[in-house]
């Protein structure tokens, strides 16, 4: 199955940026963490309401290949895109953009817990809604890329 992907647009900020106004290579990550709130919020997945149920996506593993800087005030947007759903276990692709330039592409593993920290399936509501099987839950849940 193939799912969509959610693009999210920003400026690198000049606190993001190093000595040399180069996008510090931890803040990637940061825009990961955009980009996936985005992809969920695109698809009617309030974050606070899994957290409500009890529910946490947490991150297991984090990976970064860094392809061009990035630097002060450039424009980019982060895609975002699941690769995959396993039962208790998303891995969320990224690409971070500059125009139709790539500047770093990543992947995070997300497993789902419970409030005592053991993995559990991800709920059918939250996979159908991933996969697009659901209309998202609010009518203005896409984001435009530069809201």
């Amino acid at each position: 199955m193939a799912f969509r992907t959610v693009e999210t647009g920003t400026r690198v900020r000049y606190a993001e940026t190093d000595g040399q106004r180069v996008a510090h290579h931890s803040v990637y990550l940061v825009w990961f963490e955009l980009g996936r709130a985005a992809y969920l919020r695109a698809h009617g997945i309030d974050y606070n309401d899994l957290e409500d149920r009890g529910l946490y996506f947490v991150v297991v593993e984090a990976r970064a290949k860094y392809l061009v800087a990035a630097r002060y005030d450039d424009p980019i947007v982060v895609r975002t895109t699941v690769e995959a759903l396993q039962s208790r276990v998303m891995t969320v692709v990224y690409e971070v953009a500059r125009g139709d330039e790539v500047l770093c592409e990543g992947m995070t593993r997300l497993a789902m817990l419970n409030r005592e920290g053991r993995a559990v399936a991800i709920p059918d509501d939250v996979r159908d809604r991933l996969r697009g099987q659901e209309p998202p839950i609010r009518g203005d849940a896409i984001l435009s890329p530069f809201a």
